[in-house]
């Protein structure tokens, strides 16, 4: 079992930025990649960016160039870091990582940003 706990949403004018984390906790020698996805309301949830144990990552193309994904094994935490933020990235944004053959996402973190 894998819990992760996703934090660092909040309110935010266009342009500014937020740092999110989402600290992993639980059986953690198995986590693969980390991935961020986000929804927002009456849209489907989609893949924002991953990162790999190696440290490979891929990004949305709506995201490139402005959001960094990131990860600290020693503290088993995941971090995106998203500058330049538009009113369309306002969604509740979760964090997911397989174990085994297994999924496992946290409860999210809303991001809101206003024009």
């Amino acid at each position: 079992q894998v819990q992760l706990m996703e934090s660092g949403g909040g309110l935010v004018q266009a342009g500014g930025s937020l740092r999110l984390s989402c600290a992993a906790s639980g059986s953690i020698a198995s986590i693969s990649a980390m991935n961020w996805y986000r929804q927002a309301p009456g849209k489907q949830r989609e893949l924002v960016a991953t990162i790999t144990s190696g440290g490979f990552t891929i990004y949305a193309n709506s995201v490139k160039g402005r959001f960094t994904i990131s990860r600290d094994n020693a503290k088993n935490t995941a971090y995106l870091q998203m500058n330049s933020l538009k009113p369309e990235d306002t969604a509740r944004y979760y964090c997911k990582t397989t174990a085994g053959w297994d999924d496992y996402w946290g409860q999210g973190t809303q991001v809101t940003v206003s024009s």
